[in-house]
């Protein structure tokens, strides 16, 4: 189910008798640019027969890939942003089109107030017998559940909780060759942890008609491939079969700077699964600090065997700006996979930016631009549905956006960035160490504390804004920000400038990202551009707000009523 569809539920679902309606507050947005490129930090277009790493640049984090003949499918996180878990398809490993969103009904799962960085993680998606099946954990907000779908794009089922697996996350399915069906997760090991970040992988046995799990849960892998080392977070299992083997694939040793993907492999299912003495067969953590185009963090990997016989693996990785801060969030790469002695080697040499491109299916027509340089202008007036990489904040309790002839109208809330709720905040994600956003838009704030304009938001607690507003009784554009938990939820005012006029004058407001360097201005009108304010932007990375997610960009509109 698209937005578009979603759009029309939510309308059903938080219809209001008219005459219970009053002339809301609304901010008329005309039209949204976002362009990056990347070149100067050594990330550029790739060549002929090449592809760019990332493969899908920006907060796509957690990347779980399938193959049903010869069409791959691809799904990761989204924690508490909605619709959640986008759903991607490609006939080559690089070029990917969005076919829609698992969670794109209001009523599968509620993210209550949680924490961005809480609700969906990594969700994995399979498929047998013309059924696609992806199991996921809703982290403070239900526990592990699986959704079904006949086809990708959806609809896809209401969640059916899995009891069983209570304390664990990160669970797949594997589909063996004499139809018993089993589910390997991440959960709390046997006992007592014996240190901080103890985890052991769990396997059991999966009913696919009632879809349960049942008999006795069995672990397959205690801490990690070296107890005596004390690992932490041994996560993300697959299992697959090859020549024999059954082969399990974790990530190992935390997301952060360690992260690492390791394998073991067994005769039987259910184990003993002995590690590869290679280990780990990726990670970027014994490099020097100082290298050029700088890819860190890399781990959680799956491995697929593509239609010539060769075998790729998706992972996620970071590209910090400087140290161990980075922006734009855990994002998706690919590489291909060498067997040495029976065992599986990705890399653990310096990621390449740029690798040859699979060579079994090319692309057979243009797709969306998923890495690279990358422009994307969106005219609302007239549009039917939004971009389907466009979320808001946690589930919609109310229909507050609509497009129409005019644009994008945002009904201006009492719900704001900083207030642990679904705001009127519609978001796409930075993609780009360089990346500029831009929005024109019509507002005539009535009271001190209305907005309406454009924001860049990393979670609750860090963001930043430029847009109009009222302060002093007098209308204005403004920059304010939230820089952590002490500063206002509802911002602090970094700089202003007086605007006047009704709010029937177009005005136009961009955000200008490059590295931590953030830009904010504003013009009216046809006029040029002016700057209003600048901030350091190490507040909107990982490193310093914390959670899994990358920053997001997109037209927000409050009433402070």
């Amino acid at each position: 189910m698209r937005v578009k569809a979603f759009l029309t539920a939510a309308l059903a679902l938080f219809s209001v008798p008219a005459a219970a309606q009053q002339a809301p507050l609304t901010a008329t947005f005309e039209s949204f640019t976002y362009s990056g490129d990347d070149s100067a930090y050594g990330f550029g277009a790739a060549r002929e027969g090449e592809y760019g790493n990332p493969i899908l640049q920006g907060f796509y984090p957690d990347p779980s890939v399938t193959r049903v003949g010869d069409t791959f499918y691809l799904v990761h996180s989204t924690f508490s942003y909605f619709p959640g878990i986008p759903v991607w398809r490609s006939k080559n490993l690089v070029d990917w089109e969005q076919i829609g969103n698992a969670i794109d009904r209001p009523d599968m799962l509620d993210f209550k107030q949680l924490g961005m960085s809480r609700g969906v993680f990594a969700p994995t998606i399979q498929a047998k017998d013309g059924i696609f099946y992806i199991l996921n954990t809703c982290v403070d907000c239900g526990g592990n559940f699986v959704i079904t779908a006949k086809n990708p794009a959806g609809p896809w089922s209401d969640p059916v909780w899995l009891p069983a697996l209570e304390g664990g996350i990160d669970p797949s399915l594997f589909f063996d060759d004499d139809g018993r069906a089993w589910i390997v997760n991440n959960g709390p090991p046997e006992g007592k942890p014996e240190y901080q970040g103890h985890r052991a992988i769990w396997i059991q046995e999966f009913d696919l008609k009632t879809l349960k799990s049942f008999g006795p849960r069995t672990v397959l892998v205690n801490g990690g491939v070296d107890f005596s080392k004390k690992p932490i977070w041994i996560e993300g299992p697959h299992i697959f079969r090859k020549d024999g083997w059954y082969y399990l694939s974790c990530a190992e040793g935390g997301t952060a700077e360690g992260h690492s993907q390791v394998m073991l492999r067994s005769k039987n299912v259910t184990g003993p699964y002995l590690p590869n003495p290679n280990n780990p067969i990726l990670t970027q953590r014994d490099l020097p600090g100082d290298r050029t185009s700088r890819i860190t963090s890399a781990g959680h990997a799956e491995l697929v065997s593509t239609p010539d016989g060769k075998w790729w693996a998706t992972f996620l990785a970071v590209r910090p700006y400087e140290g161990d801060f980075y922006n734009t969030g855990r994002e998706t790469f690919l590489l291909p996979v060498e067997w040495v002695d029976g065992w599986p080697m990705m890399t653990r040499d310096a990621i390449p930016v740029t690798h040859k491109r699979p060579g079994f299916y090319p692309s057979d027509r243009p797709l969306k631009a998923t890495n690279g340089p990358l422009l994307s202008i969106i005219v609302f007036a007239g549009a039917k549905l939004l971009p389907e990489n466009w979320m808001m904040l946690r589930n919609p309790r109310e229909q507050w956006y609509a497009l129409g002839d005019d644009g994008l109208k945002l009904t201006a809330r009492p719900v704001g960035l900083g207030d642990y709720g679904n705001p009127s905040f519609l978001a796409r994600r930075q993609q780009h160490l360089a990346a500029d956003a831009e929005t024109t838009l019509r507002f005539n704030p009535a009271k001190d504390g209305d907005r309406a304009g454009l924001a860049v938001f990393q979670n609750d607690d860090f963001w930043a804004f430029v847009g109009i507003g009222m302060v002093g009784g007098k209308r204005v554009v403004l920059v304010e920000a939230r820089k952590g938990p002490n500063d206002s939820a509802r911002g602090v005012i970094i700089a202003t400038a007086p605007l006047g006029g009704d709010g029937s004058e177009t005005v136009r407001l961009s955000i200008s990202a490059r590295g931590a360097d953030y830009r904010f201005s504003y013009a009216v009108g046809g006029k040029s551009p002016i700057e209003l304010g600048r901030l350091d932007g190490h507040f909107l990375s990982t490193k310093t707000a914390g959670g899994f997610i990358g920053a997001t960009l997109g037209p927000y509109a409050y009433s402070a009523r």
